[in-house]
């Protein structure tokens, strides 16, 4: 896998680029993902804040449930949540597809008409997959904020301005930025992990289901690897 990247950065960052294959994976990944993002981001927002309420209201405290819901979703379980979710759904249609193109012999075909495919097939997806998934993170995160509002106005009332002042005026800049910057990470790792499974499939169809299996299993690990670097990290940096 190692060489693999290494190839991808010496092959497929030459120019000339494909802008046109880079926009349209941007349309797919990112786009067409942010309907399963949202309603997984609104659900999480919703059922996190109804779980957490009666602990909260036995201590005594739960004037403090949008500010623990708040730090809890931006830091933690927004970006790791909405990366497994992309991990599932772009992970394996990555790897399902380069290894229908492997089966086929259609990656082949492109290396004998002087296509390169590292550029045209794993460069587009792994710089799509890098970008998307961090916007996908913020709107995700802001669904999630909107949906522990409707959570906590289940049992309370309480005013929608107030419910953000409350958060932002306690979220930190320590608190957003490592967040926001270890899903880039994310992004790369899921879509680095299904071009090489994808490129390196097995013939027959029983490898084309291996690589988008493996692919999702892959991914989902090292992202939770990822994401215990990334705490160590900042916890050295002091910004925990």
């Amino acid at each position: 896998m190692a060489r693999f990247t290494g190839h991808l950065f010496s092959l497929g960052t030459k120019p000339p680029y494909e802008l046109k294959e880079f926009l349209g994976q941007c349309y797919f990944i990112g786009y067409r993902s942010l309907p399963l993002v949202g309603l997984t981001g609104f659900i999480m927002g919703l059922v996190l804040t109804m779980q957490l309420r009666p602990s909260l209201v036995y201590y005594g405290v739960q004037s403090q449930l949008p500010v623990m819901v708040g730090i809890a979703i931006v830091r933690e379980i927004g970006p790791v949540i909405t990366a497994l979710i992309f991990a599932g759904k772009i992970g394996s249609s990555i790897g399902a597809e380069l290894g229908s193109m492997k089966v086929t012999e259609q990656i082949d075909a492109m290396e004998v008409s002087g296509t390169n495919p590292y550029k045209y097939l794993v460069a587009t997806r792994v710089v799509a997959g890098t970008l998307m998934l961090p916007v996908l993170t913020l709107l995700a995160d802001a669904i999630s904020l909107f949906g522990a509002y409707i959570g906590i106005n289940i049992s309370a009332v309480t005013s929608f301005k107030l419910f953000f002042i409350q958060i932002f005026h306690t979220l930190e800049f320590g608190d957003v930025l490592p967040a926001f910057i270890k899903t880039f990470f994310f992004g790369f790792a899921v879509s680095i992990i299904g071009c090489y499974k994808g490129y390196n499939s097995s013939r027959g169809t029983r490898g084309v289901g291996n690589s988008a299996n493996t692919a999702v299993v892959l991914s989902s690990v090292f992202i939770f690897i990822i994401d215990l670097l990334a705490v160590q990290v900042t916890s050295i940096l002091g910004l925990n």
